[in-house]
């Protein structure tokens, strides 16, 4: 079993969490659905929900330095050789607070394997007007500067359409390249109108993406950074402070949704994430956070009958 589980439902909007990675196991506002769903007795699906941290997605052989000094983590992807999503997939948060609208989990991060920091971490979920904040916060509870970086795994839905007919808007002005262990090798700059550029939304279907994209459109503040559009009109957005930068964009084929939900088949994640890949070896978004020192951000998602604010 997952361990416990919280609701809150509040104002039209419902929200599931898993005390284990703390994972949104379920957002619902009016009754639409705008993450994949699924039970209490199932384990994160394909990381469906969870936080990441102390880093979000790989790093690379899962090694990096510290002071010129090699620090060697556990390989938490066979795989491809890679440490993946931080230290607290398997991890069960405690309660700090509920209310009818907001939750508060903690977690600490130990000093372990590759790892010689505790961290105080925490995530607030809190409802709002149309959708949910998520605000993701850390202290340095080491008697040296730790480097930190967060991320959120949700899958996103437009209530009952078919992800195959939904089209993705991201608005990332750069993406990474990735080497055949989804590793980043290069960043490239992607013009308005050129390949592989989502700025002006594309269909869904046949969508084949492991993507980090940077430059989003929250550079100089809070902004909608990425969404999901139906063809009636109807969307999930994505926001984010500025200090989520990056969004990891994953559609497997083959998520395994319950029936009740549409079955198996093509899945949107759209993460997002303060840092980017490998970040703990190339420093790109990396927070230092000094002894004592702490550190907050946050991003949500919002549901509109037409694009625009609910």
């Amino acid at each position: 079993m997952p361990g416990p589980q919280y609701s809150l439902d509040h104002d039209g909007v419902r929200v599931e969490i898993a005390a284990l990675a703390a994972a949104l196991r379920s957002l619902s506002v009016d009754g639409v659905q705008l993450t994949e769903p699924y039970g209490p007795d199932v384990v994160a699906p394909m990381g469906c929900g969870m936080v990441l941290a102390p880093w979000p997605n790989r790093v690379r052989d899962a090694l990096w330095q510290l002071d010129g000094e090699p620090q060697q983590l556990d390989v938490t992807e066979p795989k491809f050789q890679n440490a993946i999503h931080g230290l607290l997939r398997n991890t069960g948060y405690a309660l700090v607070a509920k209310t009818e609208a907001s939750l508060t989990l903690r977690a600490l991060i130990a000093p372990q394997h590759g790892w010689p920091f505790l961290l105080d971490t925490r995530v607030r979920y809190q409802i709002e007007s149309g959708g949910l904040t998520v605000t993701h916060e850390a202290t340095n509870l080491s008697p040296r500067p730790a480097p930190w970086a967060v991320g959120a795994h949700p899958y996103l839905r437009v209530g009952d359409v078919p992800s195959e007919e939904l089209t993705v808007t991201i608005t990332g002005a750069s993406r990474l390249e990735l080497d055949d262990r989804l590793n980043p090798v290069a960043t490239h700059a992607l013009p308005a109108g050129g390949d592989g550029e989502l700025r002006a939304g594309v269909p869904a279907r046949g969508l084949d993406l492991n993507t980090a994209y940077g430059e989003l459109a929250n550079i100089d503040g809070r902004a909608d950074v990425a969404w999901l559009t139906a063809d009636d009109g109807r969307r999930t957005t994505l926001w984010a402070d500025p200090a989520f930068g990056w969004i990891q964009a994953y559609t497997p084929s083959q998520f395994p949704r319950d029936a009740a939900h549409g079955g198996p088949g093509l899945a949107i994640a759209l993460e997002p994430m303060t840092a980017p890949p490998n970040a703990l070896n190339s420093g790109v978004g990396l927070i230092e956070l000094a002894p004592g020192a702490s550190w907050h951000g946050s991003w949500g998602l919002r549901f509109s009958q037409t694009g625009g604010s609910r």
